[in-house]
């Protein structure tokens, strides 16, 4: 049996893993340098941040370093990358959900961390529906 060629869109694929990685690991960098400044970097750094919620803040710094693995695991086109951009993506629902309970409930918050969540929110459901097609091999 002889391999079929690849099809012109088949052909995109690598860019657009590659492009996703490179966006999921700068994301991972930013919210681990983001979260960690506000986590340990002393009284300025968090009075910097305003009323941050602190829930919020300890998720997103330990999910950049999900975020990092996966992007390597994109880039690798590991079949467990679906699985965890999955997890990701569902966590972060659930904790901007418990945010928006915190915030109807009379709790201090930054308005920017609602655009902050959603953005989170949408790269993520959006990287982990991408990353089944993306990490497919052709055989």
């Amino acid at each position: 049996m002889t391999d079929q060629p690849f099809t012109d869109r088949e052909q995109a694929r690598p860019f657009w893993r590659w492009a996703a990685a490179v966006a999921a690991a700068a994301f991972g960098v930013a919210t681990i340098f983001a979260g960690g400044r506000v986590l340990f970097g002393g009284e300025s750094a968090r009075a910097a941040a305003g009323a941050y919620v602190p829930f919020v803040v300890a998720f997103n710094f330990a999910a950049g370093f999900a975020y990092v693995a996966a992007a390597a695991g994109l880039a690798l086109r590991k079949a467990w990358t679906p699985r965890l951009a999955a997890a990701i993506a569902g966590a972060t629902v659930l904790v901007f959900v418990a945010f928006g309970v915190h915030v109807a409930t009379g709790g201090a918050f930054e308005s920017r961390t609602v655009g902050a969540m959603t953005i989170r929110s949408t790269f993520w459901i959006a990287f982990a529906l991408a990353a089944s097609r993306l990490v497919r091999t052709r055989r």
